[in-house]
């Protein structure tokens, strides 16, 4: 598995599809309500400091599986939250390895000390990847 820069228009418009699917849009929220990401919104977002975005690979290819995050990254308090989105779902089963990677590179990298997630009662796949992690 590989995690991959989101910075070609090509994979900001891959990633941004993704997230317009309402079964993948429908568990996120990005602050102030805000669950749909357009390519415009997802290109300033990857300018910012706050958000580290990556595709994620399921194999050591450069197809693209999914897309994985930390957001509202605070480099004060060191902390920031998870979130992933299998975007083909023919890969499933790696989005458990792209939140480690993830959360590997938040704490070696960026310096942070707390990562948090959440996910709906509902959302089975998801706790069963916040299970793993643990």
């Amino acid at each position: 598995m590989k995690l991959l820069p989101l910075d070609s228009p090509e994979l900001i418009e891959l990633v941004a599809s993704w997230l317009g699917k309402p079964e993948n849009y429908k568990w996120l929220d990005f602050g102030s309500t805000v669950q749909q990401i357009t390519p415009v919104t997802l290109k300033i977002m990857t300018q910012r400091d706050i958000h580290v975005f990556r595709i994620y690979t399921a194999d050591d290819d450069d197809v693209p599986a999914g897309v994985v995050g930390l957001t509202n990254v605070d480099r004060r308090f060191k902390t920031a939250s998870i979130w992933a989105v299998l975007g083909n779902k023919r890969y499933g089963g790696s989005t458990t390895e792209a939140c480690d990677k993830i959360l590997t590179l938040g704490f070696t990298e960026l310096g942070l000390q707390a990562v948090n997630a959440w996910t709906l009662e509902t959302n089975r796949p998801a706790q069963r990847v916040l299970e793993r992690l643990q």
